[in-house]
């Protein structure tokens, strides 16, 4: 592992920086290096490189949103006898507390960025003179992502889907379905949701859905601060319903009041200024 990381981040120095960690999943290490101090996670399996190829696109993915701080992903790196390392930025991390506040108002700004994008996009369109600006974030109009993303060592299908409700049906429940078909042979599961995915439409009414970028797994254990402020990390993205999040938040203890307060107060206030946007063009 040593030798791959001195080639590919081409670096002489590489020493242990006294910290180590990691979930249920990967084995984390920080080092020393020549171009600073890094986070490598390590994976044995034969899916690592999926995995962490996915995890890296959705850093990129936020950190271009520039709203809530996450690791800077720097390369992932085959190895050898098998597996794979995910090289990225140390941070000095330690558990959500003075923070929740802020990563509330943090995470209604990371989903509300494709759509202020939207907004700016159409309002330039209707400005006589305007400059067509080139950006490195284009407005995501449909629901997906652009890499394959794993919850654990699961892959998430992600392909592109113009409906929300196609979308969650489809490649996020009936994914879990077919496990639980494949793996138990639950016929009464199966009938279950045969009842169930009919009706799904109807939940949703004539709600407008922008999709909204999203960490994909964002419960307890994936969050963090530090002395600037909150962090994310373990990221699965995709584009979809802002709601999906809040849901997952809510596992496993979920966050606290001032979190969801926060969160709701962004996009609220976003929505009234789309309210009087609209009164004022009608």
């Amino acid at each position: 592992m040593e030798a791959a990381l001195r080639r590919e981040l081409g670096t002489s120095e590489l020493r242990p920086a006294g910290y180590s960690g990691g979930g249920c999943i990967s084995h984390g290490e920080s080092f020393h290096t020549d171009h600073g101090k890094v986070y490598v996670k390590r994976n044995d399996k034969a899916e690592a490189r999926r995995m962490f190829d996915g995890e890296m696109a959705s850093l990129a993915a936020i950190l271009q949103t520039q709203t809530v701080k996450v690791p800077k992903p720097i390369k992932v790196i085959d190895l050898s006898e098998g597996g794979a390392l995910f090289v990225m930025e140390h941070l000095d991390m330690k558990s959500l507390n003075r923070q929740a506040e802020k990563l509330g108002i943090q995470l209604g700004d990371l989903h509300l960025h494709n759509q202020k994008l939207g907004e700016k996009l159409k309002k330039d369109a209707n400005t006589i003179g305007k400059s067509k600006n080139q950006t490195d974030i284009q407005f995501v109009e449909e629901f997906g992502f652009h890499s394959v993303t794993c919850c654990g060592y699961l892959p998430q299908v992600n392909d592109w889907q113009q409906d929300w409700v196609n979308f969650f049906t489809r490649q996020r429940i009936q994914s879990q379905m077919d496990l639980i078909e494949k793996n138990s042979g639950d016929r009464e599961a199966r009938e279950l949701w045969a009842q169930l995915q009919v009706k799904i439409p109807s939940l949703f009414g004539d709600l407008k859905i922008i999709p909204a970028l999203l960490h994909g797994d964002l419960w307890g254990g994936n969050v963090a601060e530090d002395d600037s402020g909150p962090i994310i990390f373990d990221p699965a993205s995709f584009y979809g319903h802002s709601e999906y999040e809040l849901a997952i938040a809510g596992m496993f203890g979920g966050f606290s009041g001032s979190f969801y307060s926060a969160y709701h107060d962004v996009a609220f206030w976003w929505l009234s200024i789309l309210n009087c946007q609209v009164g004022r063009e009608a």
